[in-house]
């Protein structure tokens, strides 16, 4: 019997359950807690991660169930909580006269620092990269847990494989503090009205600096969805310069160019048509493109008043997260009117009115 089950609980997996279980129980909470998800949870995907680490060790996994957490966080149970009896670390003899360990309060399984952000991150990185995460994060395959430590883990040097310092082999002991990651940089993405309706791939050449501090380019391809906003993010990973901690993170920024006749309000469009005081009165007959390619024709044979608004359903922005449905068109009308009457258009004026 498990001396507890919180971290069997954050992976959603019963205490005897498989290694195979526990990764798969991992893959699932990872996903859905990672940060960068809608239902991400920075503070539950560290637990998780840490459960991970723990239960993927045998070692590890074996003080938990007989100890407890902080046993496996700190190598070993405490003094006084049964490590003089057999099988613990108080020495032999019923006396535990034997040497003893003790940890401070609030370490772990990275060579005595606490389990951080970053630790969490480093886990899912390396779990995704050896195709992990499956269909979400590459192919499933690669990833060999074995006794002591999860081997292909990444040294108190940051290489992979072998065994860490401070850890077990070729686990992820010997970390006392976080990598620094490289820098995120920001650049704008300018795109017309028409290519946020139609989508576009932009192929865009970035000037970055290598290793050696020289200049280089590099093509990146951005696909534009149709129907993106002003202000969507899209994020490249190692695209940027160099740094001494890996190649800079580029956001692009979507920035939407201004057009000769239609403005955008969320995902409908609008468009006003220029009248003069005759056609205002009178009536008139006008043709307009849409963004589509389609031809609307506006037609009055009575008079207009400036306030009146058209709506055209479908006829405006592609909805990016309902495929096939558009917003609508909105068509106001601007009377020209004139400054200055002559005394021939005052007396028709009065005549008629």
């Amino acid at each position: 019997m498990v001396r507890e089950t919180k971290l069997y609980d954050l992976l959603g997996v019963s205490p005897q359950a498989s290694d195979a279980e526990i990764k798969k129980g991992y893959r699932k909470m990872a996903l859905k807690y990672h940060p960068d998800k809608p239902t991400g949870d920075t503070e539950k995907f560290k637990q998780i991660s840490e459960a991970f680490e723990i239960l993927s060790s045998k070692d590890k996994r074996s003080m938990y169930d007989q100890f407890g957490l902080e046993a496996a966080r700190q190598g070993g149970p405490s003094p006084g909580a049964g490590a003089g009896g057999p099988g613990g670390f108080g020495g032999s003899g019923a006396g535990g006269a034997g040497p003893s360990f003790s940890f401070s309060s609030g370490s772990s399984p990275f060579g005595g620092s606490p389990f951080s952000q970053g630790d969490a991150f480093r886990i899912f990185e390396q779990f995704s990269n050896s195709g992990g995460m499956g269909d979400d994060f590459g192919s499933f395959g690669g990833f060999n847990f074995g006794g002591g430590g999860m081997p292909g883990g990444r040294s108190a040097g940051g290489s992979r494989g072998g065994r860490s310092a401070g850890g077990m082999p070729g686990g992820f002991g010997g970390y006392a503090h976080d990598t620094p990651e490289p820098e995120t940089v920001t650049l704008p993405l300018s795109c017309t009205l028409e290519e946020l309706y139609t989508g576009k791939t932009k192929k865009l050449n970035i000037s970055r600096k290598n290793q050696h501090g020289t200049q280089e380019k590099q093509l990146v391809s951005v696909n534009v969805t149709a129907g993106w906003k002003s202000g969507t993010k899209i994020t490249y990973k190692g695209i940027g310069d160099w740094t001494p901690h890996g190649r800079q993170t580029v956001k692009f920024v979507l920035e939407e160019k201004s057009h000769p006749l239609y403005t955008r309000d969320g995902d409908n469009l609008k468009i006003t048509i220029p009248l003069s005081f005759k056609e205002s009165l009178l009536g008139f007959r006008k043709e307009i493109k849409t963004l589509g390619g389609k031809t609307i024709t506006i037609d009055r044979a009575t008079p207009i008043s400036p306030s009146t608004q058209t709506t055209y359903p479908g006829q405006g922005m592609p909805i990016s997260k309902q495929p096939g449905k558009f917003g609508d068109l909105f068509v106001s009308f601007k009377v020209d009117y004139p400054i200055s009457l002559t005394a021939n258009q005052k007396a028709a004026i009065q005549q008629n009115f």
